[in-house]
């Protein structure tokens, strides 16, 4: 006697992002982003809306149906180079992890990123965040210059 087989699981659809999809990319941002990890950044609504109004986005959503399962935000220009695209947040809702949905959202915005005229795309990783790193590695990027962040706290 066989073992019924499990029904399918719809496929995981990519889009450009949309204003319809803010709420739900600024709450899943909030859900896995440790912002205290990375001080010289913040999460927020107006980190979104930079790279989605900006002239060359490179915005992309998962979309399981209509639930979002991930996201990422890319825009041209990074630091005073306008030919490099900037690959700035990207977020797998934890349930969607491990299923190739990030590296999808990858490559999707460096596509879009190199169609725009990027000569290169960067990224940053905070150091232990070993997962992202190994994300990034397997999609073509590599470490290259390394900052480290001098902390001096203000005595009370």
């Amino acid at each position: 006697m066989s073992t019924p087989a499990a029904p399918e699981r719809p496929a995981i659809d990519l889009a450009p992002m949309a204003a319809t999809h803010l709420a739900d990319a600024l709450a899943l941002g909030r859900q896995v982003y440790d912002t205290s990890v990375k001080p010289y950044t913040s999460w927020s609504l107006s980190a979104i809306a930079r790279h989605l109004d900006s002239e060359a986005s490179a915005c992309w959503v998962a979309l399981d149906g209509d639930r979002l399962a991930g996201f990422v935000l890319g825009s041209m220009g990074f630091d005073k180079r306008s030919d490099w695209g900037n690959l700035e947040w990207i977020a797998s809702a934890p349930e969607y992890q491990g299923q190739g949905i990030a590296s999808r959202l990858v490559k999707a915005c460096c596509a879009t990123l190199t169609e725009a005229g990027a000569s290169a795309v960067v990224t940053d990783v905070e150091s232990r965040n070993t997962a992202s790193a190994a994300l990034m590695r397997s999609n073509g990027f590599e470490a290259s210059v390394s900052v480290t962040l001098f902390v001096r706290e203000t005595p009370r």
